[in-house]
């Protein structure tokens, strides 16, 4: 069986270790090659090498570093179908969905071409008599990454480009359930014209993560996953004096206004709750209906789901599989816990046809309605294709419903309403708004980032917040004596 081996100082590198971990095709629920798991030495190697590589990339011009972010982008994007295959083949969802998660990270791509404007300083003239005051930044040294297996291509794409155009060496550790994808832009870099040792790949779980953390080489650590990780993550890498930021879960809602474009709702709500099967942090998966609008909505949306088809994502359907069985299992579940609590399955997603092998990782699309906020259903961030439904009588006991998470990740609210909206964008208690917006996951000049315990750490991922978390600033306080004032004779006319 095929091996996936970590990617070293611009080589494959199979290590020391001994240990390996399946790497399922969800879609066929069968193991359809390995990857090799890290050892502490095995990271120990990878850091070395970025470490080695960092001061002749520290010098390299602007110039040279923006021609090879370039180059790579024209490269993935010339062979973006290429990666959205291996997409779904490791992780299941379908091609269009693999397809858009590589071009969201694309986006991130297209900013880091722009590195030397990002990383100018400032500059003030005569602060004091012939005192001028300017600001430079430079890179940090070894970055850390560690990212989650919903997104393999687009989460990594959030940070390698942006560290490494900042002028840093990168070590990441991406998913060991679908790990090929990280390969592949390695290789992808290479080609572009990247120096060894300057971005690199090591496979594995809590030994290669807690690696990582404790190493006194790497300066910062970037990570998404759930919140237990990322608070783990953070106190973690900030006990070892790292900078960190780690984007954890979410419990994502959306607020339906009685004035609302119900069809428009519907669809949103279809799209933004079961793409990519539910497996994504910005997922809606708490519909928040003011009435009397809820019936309506239920039986649209509900509607709407019958007509999706779910399967093989080599096969044009509309959804995949869940990653694992167990995930899959699990994600289940819930709905028996709904049942138990009281609440409605309005569309039971287990035990449906799918275009597809039936030892595959099925779960299709799942509507509950009346669900308690009591329910686990309501409070657990459940990470597959269920979506619940909450009855409320006015648009401030929704607003207080979403305060009253801990999660502070992604909300939405539809309403033709401006006054209304405006009114939601200040006193919602959440990181990302999106106003007749389901997913509002910003453009990559922005920042990517929640509140409460959707984030730990002060920086969000991309955008302006990106460059200052790569990059250290220094201030230059100056003075240059004019001789002139000071009697020295210059040869100049007017001191002869």
């Amino acid at each position: 069986m095929d091996i996936v081996n970590h990617w070293i100082n611009g080589a494959a590198f199979e290590g020391e270790s001994t240990r390996t971990g399946p790497i399922f095709d969800p879609a066929l629920g069968r193991v359809a090659r390995e990857v090799r798991l890290a050892t502490t030495g095995d990271v120990d190697v990878a850091v070395a090498a970025a470490r080695a590589a960092f001061p002749a990339w520290a010098d390299t011009s602007l110039a040279k570093r923006q021609a090879i972010i370039f180059t790579f982008r024209e490269l993935l994007n010339t062979r973006k179908l290429e990666l959205a295959e291996i997409l779904t083949a490791e992780h299941g969802k379908v091609i269009s969905d693999a397809l858009g998660e590589i071009s969201r990270g694309l986006e991130v791509v297209e900013f880091a071409t722009g590195i030397p404007h990002l990383v100018k300083g400032e500059y003030s003239e005569n602060v004091s008599t012939g005192v001028d005051v300017y600001s430079t930044r430079e890179p940090l040294g070894v970055v850390g990454v560690i990212s989650p297996f919903n997104f393999p291509a687009m989460v990594p794409l959030w940070f390698f480009p942006l560290a490494i155009a900042a002028g840093n060496s990168v070590v990441l550790k991406p998913s060991e359930k679908d790990p090929s994808s990280s390969i592949w832009m390695a290789q992808l870099f290479q080609e572009a014209g990247l120096p060894d040792g300057v971005f690199n790949v090591v496979h594995g779980d809590k030994v290669s993560v807690d690696a990582l953390l404790e190493h006194p080489d790497v300066a910062s650590i970037s990570f998404v996953g759930s919140t237990p990780i990322a608070k783990y993550i953070y106190e973690t890498g900030s006990k070892h004096g790292k900078r960190v930021q780690a984007l954890g879960g979410a419990k994502n809602h959306m607020l339906v206004l009685p004035d609302a474009d119900l069809d428009l709702v519907a669809d949103s709500a279809v799209n933004a709750g079961f793409g990519s099967a539910g497996e994504r942090c910005m997922a809606i998966s708490v519909l928040v209906a003011v009435e009397p609008v809820a019936d309506e909505l239920i039986a649209k949306i509900a509607s709407r789901m019958s007509s999706l088809r779910v399967g093989d994502g080599r096969r044009n359907c509309d959804m995949g599989p869940l990653i694992t069985r167990e995930h899959r299992d699990k994600v289940a579940g819930y709905i028996d816990i709904a049942a138990e609590d009281g609440a409605k399955v309005v569309v039971d997603g287990r035990g449906i046809a799918v275009d597809g092998e039936s030892d595959g990782f099925w779960l299709g699309p799942t509507l509950i309605d009346a669900v308690p906020t009591t329910s686990r259903v309501y409070t657990d961030e459940i990470f597959g294709p269920v979506l619940s439904v909450v009855r409320v009588a006015t648009y401030e006991e929704g607003v207080a419903l979403i305060n009253a998470s801990p999660y502070g990740n992604g909300t939405a609210i539809f309403t033709n309403d401006g006054g209304a909206a405006r009114r939601f964008q200040r006193e919602v208690q959440v990181g990302m708004i999106g106003i007749n917006v389901p997913i509002p996951v910003p453009v990559a000049y922005y920042s990517f980032g929640g509140w409460k315990d959707s984030l730990f750490g002060d920086s969000k991922a991309y955008g302006p917040d990106a460059i200052h978390f790569f990059t250290r600033q220094k201030a230059i306080t100056r003075r240059w004596l004019d001789p002139s004032h000071a009697g020295v004779n210059l040869g100049f006319p007017e001191n002869k």
